[in-house]
């Protein structure tokens, strides 16, 4: 399952692994009817010492292939399109997900040096297009998985999703000094407190659901670390002691129940107590970047040392062979950017080497030329595949991980 805990939201299911792995194959085999002819990625040298600055055009340049391709304007409120080309039975704006990372992403250009206001008005865009996805039909809102109405029908509240956003709320808080965004993000965390699991008969007791939803009911790595990691800037920016509870409480149990002996997270646990041993490389990113949160607002070195040490076991596990290419870009852009917020508070240059690594073997195995977009497999991750159409979701996360090599090593601190 590729996406056990990021499926796409169409499915309205959890795929099973080898059902997902049959599913990319047969996609790789036969393509999508009406996808953009196949052309020849590019080809450049890896691990040829890339400036800083060469980073920086090919975000640049990966970003313009994204509005170009796949954003839909101002006619359109701002919102984007699945997947290019588009095809009679694409719904006719993205899901909530390709949103974020398409905002995370331009977020993400405006700490590039040299960017100036140039991106002000697309990051104000941005936001602008997430609060399509705004339901005030529930009580207290949060964020649909899809366009609410009159522009779609909306979607089942999914905890990851309303985290992830949270967390950009934040960020642009940091980056702007926005008290509107360091509201909405504080909104976004009355939402996922109703996620946490009460019912003290389950096994392992606590965690956060995946969805509120009735079709699943289960207990998530990812959800549960990225929401340490919003209750722990929250706690950061406002000195609320309740933040800070809820981050301890949030990360001990992803650590006492997910965290396997090898110091990796396995995926999810149901209610009946089955644990889920899938990995995947986000959910050590996001305790990671937990970890480093925790010991930046309490100063307390176990933190740290415990965010180093899930640094160490994903680090081993993930490049060996490098197992982390056919990891989704997306599971990987999140967990570079956790890894370089660790390295922001204790450096290591094994942190920036292997999202260089990976970088360069995307540049020149991945990208389109034709089109500057970038072709995966529908997994989201692995070798070129040009039967599958790029997509917002894979593109907005090839964008963070160069615009992330052309940042300052100081800047690191706003990665995640």
């Amino acid at each position: 399952m590729p996406r056990l805990a990021f499926v796409p939201r169409q499915l309205g299911v959890l795929l099973t692994a080898g059902a997902l792995l049959a599913t990319t194959l047969t996609a790789a085999a036969a393509g999508p009817a009406g996808a953009a002819p196949a052309t020849t990625p590019s080809t450049s040298a890896e691990g040829a010492g890339t400036s800083q600055a060469e980073w920086a055009r090919r975000a640049t340049a990966s970003y313009d292939a994204l509005q170009d391709y796949l954003y839909l304007g101002d006619g359109q409120h701002h919102l984007y399109q699945e997947k290019y080309p588009r095809e009679d039975t694409d719904n006719a704006f993205s899901y909530l997900w390709p949103v974020r990372e398409a905002t995370a992403a331009t977020i993400d250009l405006t700490v590039v040096p040299g960017s100036g206001r140039t991106y002000d008005d697309d990051v104000r865009d941005r936001f602008s297009a997430l609060q399509a996805y705004w339901n005030t039909d529930r009580e207290p809102p949060g964020y649909a998985s899809y366009v609410v109405p009159p522009l779609g029908g909306g979607g089942d509240l999914f905890y990851d999703d309303n985290a992830i956003v949270g967390l950009e709320f934040v960020r642009h808080y940091r980056l702007t000094h926005k008290a509107s965004a360091r509201q909405r993000a504080e909104q976004v965390f009355e939402v996922l407190t109703q996620g946490w699991d009460t019912d003290a008969s389950h096994p392992c007791p606590g965690g956060m659901f995946w969805v509120d939803a009735s079709w699943t009911s289960i207990r998530a790595a990812n959800v549960t670390g990225l929401a340490t990691e919003l209750a722990a800037h929250l706690y950061e920016i406002t000195g609320k002691r309740s933040y800070l509870d809820w981050a301890d409480r949030l990360y001990t149990w992803n650590r006492t129940c997910l965290r396997s002996p090898e110091g990796l997270y396995w995926n999810d646990i149901g209610l009946d107590g089955t644990v889920n041993p899938t990995l995947w490389i986000y959910n050590s990113g996001a305790m990671i970047g937990a970890g480093t949160l925790l010991y930046r607002a309490t100063g307390d070195r176990d933190y740290l040392e415990s965010a180093e040490a899930d640094a160490t076991a994903a680090l081993d596990h993930w490049t060996a062979e490098n197992r982390y290419f056919d990891q989704p870009a997306i599971f990987n852009s999140i967990f570079f950017k956790n890894l370089l917020l660790l390295d922001s508070a204790a450096h290591d240059p094994r942190y920036r080497a292997v999202v260089e690594t990976y970088a360069e073997h995307t540049w020149a195995s991945n990208r389109d030329p034709a089109l500057g977009l970038f072709r995966f497999p529908p997994s989201g991750g692995g070798p070129y595949d040009p039967s599958y159409r790029p997509e917002t979701l894979e593109q907005s996360a090839v964008i963070q991980t160069f615009a992330l090599l052309a940042w300052k090593s100081r800047d690191y601190r706003f990665a995640a």
